[in-house]
């Protein structure tokens, strides 16, 4: 795994948790979200590999913007980042990169794979086994981005983080 993070030159520090981040709190706010890659090689345990880099993302993300990261919403980000590789794995012949932005309000979580085929969508049905990772993806986020890539594809989910 090769990982890779961006961020602004001056972070800020010594938040305050203010009810709009650190700029409400008289701290100077980052000025570009956080930004972290990391690519995959395909090998068992990529999956829970995304979610460690997912719980090291959101500690920075709360360090560096203030970002109020309750426990439910870590967990809903984690099943978001298992879903979507779980299913490049499955669907794609293997995810090779996790993508992660984020600043104070919310957090994008996007997968890249080698796939030019778009997901599906099927309608809900309670009675499928299996095949509900993007229903659950598309119920913990405000909005599916889904993007053809030179080398593939990509597949994100933005998630609100509550104020």
């Amino acid at each position: 795994m090769n990982e890779h993070t961006t961020t602004a030159l001056y972070p800020a520090v010594g938040c305050v948790r203010a009810a709009h981040g650190a700029a409400a709190a008289g701290h100077a706010a980052p000025a570009r979200p956080l930004h972290h890659t990391a690519h995959f090689d395909g090998t068992p345990g990529s999956v829970a590999a995304a979610r460690a880099v997912t719980t090291r993302f959101l500690h920075r993300l709360s360090a560096e913007w203030c970002a109020h990261v309750p426990e439910r919403t870590t967990g809903d980000l984690h099943l978001v980042v298992s879903e979507l590789a779980t299913n490049a794995e499955r669907h794609a012949g293997g995810f090779h990169a996790l993508e992660l932005t984020g600043d104070a309000t919310h957090v994008v979580v996007t997968v890249h794979d080698t796939s030019p085929e778009a997901p599906s969508f099927p309608a809900p049905d309670p009675a499928r086994v299996g095949g509900h990772g993007l229903e659950i993806v598309r119920a913990l986020s405000r909005e599916i981005r889904l993007a053809r890539t030179p080398g593939g594809k990509s597949v994100g989910a933005v998630i609100d983080l509550p104020r």
